[in-house]
């Protein structure tokens, strides 16, 4: 299996600390992401900044968009993002219209999983040609005391199945990652576990000798 990327969700509300967090924390993740709250809260200005500071490199705009895919698409990736995040209960024509937006520009979506969906639901956005999903452990899950399980990596397996590429957020810690180790995982995406630690450095380069301790370099 290919070795899973570390991406750091900025879910701030306030944009000079979110820049600060990304500046300082660049050198050890691979992708950075423009968090919902930081996205609502700052609009595009956040994702142009952090598209400024940081050329080249992955950036996602974690916008969850559920309506006007055209729309916020063209905002987001005229923004400077490289990948923005549609919700799943969004209607097909949403996706459909963003994905266009989205690889007319280089760039691509990704379907984040939140309450109700299906592997039919999973197979119709592979069809369509969408190939990345998000499998989000919530923040009112984390905060209600749900953990990983065997349902959870059964589900993400499934989704790999058919094809697409997931990233798996929602608490993560380094000790989390080899339950996920029979899973073709392509990103984990931690926030306040890594902006929010008391050394952010080595807080992500734990994550990252994790990675390679179980998928190697």
């Amino acid at each position: 299996m290919t070795r899973p990327a570390l991406q750091v969700a900025l879910d701030y509300t306030v944009l000079n600390p979110a820049l600060d967090a990304a500046r300082r924390l660049a050198g050890h993740v691979d992708i950075i992401e423009a968090g919902t709250l930081l996205c609502f809260a700052c609009g595009m200005d956040a994702v142009r900044a952090l598209r400024a500071d940081h050329p080249g490199r992955t950036l996602v705009a974690d916008l969850k968009v559920a309506d006007a895919g055209e729309t916020l698409a063209e905002l987001a990736f005229d923004a400077g993002a490289s990948w923005m995040t549609v919700i799943c209960a969004a209607p097909l024509a949403t996706m459909e219209r963003a994905l266009e937006v989205a690889k007319a520009r280089g760039g691509d979506i990704q379907i984040e999983l939140f309450g109700n969906w299906t592997l039919d639901d999973a197979r119709e956005w592979y069809r369509l040609g969408l190939r990345q999903a998000i499998f989000h452990r919530g923040r009112d899950a984390q905060a209600a005391g749900q953990t990983w399980g065997q349902k959870d990596l059964d589900q993400l397996k499934a989704l790999s199945d058919i094809g697409l590429e997931m990233s798996v957020t929602g608490g993560i810690s380094p000790a989390d990652l080899p339950l996920f180790r029979d899973i073709s995982a392509k990103v984990f995406i931690a926030g306040r576990a890594l902006y929010g630690a008391a050394d952010p450095i080595t807080a992500a380069a734990t994550f990252q000798d994790a990675i390679s301790a179980i998928w190697g370099e």
